[in-house]
């Protein structure tokens, strides 16, 4: 599927979203999902103001978003500022969402980060991920956003 113009204003609300992480002390990462009928949920990273290594901004969404049911979620768009790990996808693909759109890619998010806290980064597009399911899940990215890049910007080096 082609990336609309409202693809790229969810994504430019996702970085947004980042950018509040951020500033909050935590990760910089955002992420939103929009209904077919235009709700929308919104989450951020919460790893270090909730000391939760999960509260990844993905999966805080997929957990606001357990209450809809599944033909909402298989209609339902995820937009990410940053492409998700692997335990993302996994939470991804097991709440039935059926679409992501994602602006920075993982292996670009990877060359920004050498290690987190000891640990090297987990090299694994979240494509790869949704190619071991049994369901199809659309997914658009990279798409080039500045500010996607942006909000990563000195934050790594800490």
């Amino acid at each position: 599927m082609a990336v609309t113009e409202i693809d790229r204003e969810h994504l430019e609300r996702a970085v947004a979203l980042a950018w509040e992480a951020r500033n909050r002390g935590d990760h910089p990462f955002g992420a939103l999902l929009v209904t077919a009928d235009g709700r929308v949920l919104e989450a951020r990273n919460s790893v270090v103001t909730q000391a939760d290594p999960t509260g990844h901004a993905e999966t805080n969404l997929v957990r606001l978003a357990g209450a809809l049911d599944r033909e909402t979620l298989t209609g339902s768009v995820l937009y990410t500022s940053t492409e998700p790990c692997a335990m993302c996808a996994g939470a991804i693909y097991w709440s039935g969402i059926g679409r992501m759109v994602f602006a920075l890619s993982e292996a670009d998010l990877a060359g920004m980060v050498e290690e987190e806290e000891g640990v090297p980064p987990l090299r694994l597009p979240s494509r790869e991920v949704f190619a071991r399911g049994g369901r199809e899940i659309a997914v658009d990215g990279p798409v080039p956003l500045a500010g996607a890049t942006e909000v990563h910007a000195g934050f790594w080096d800490q």
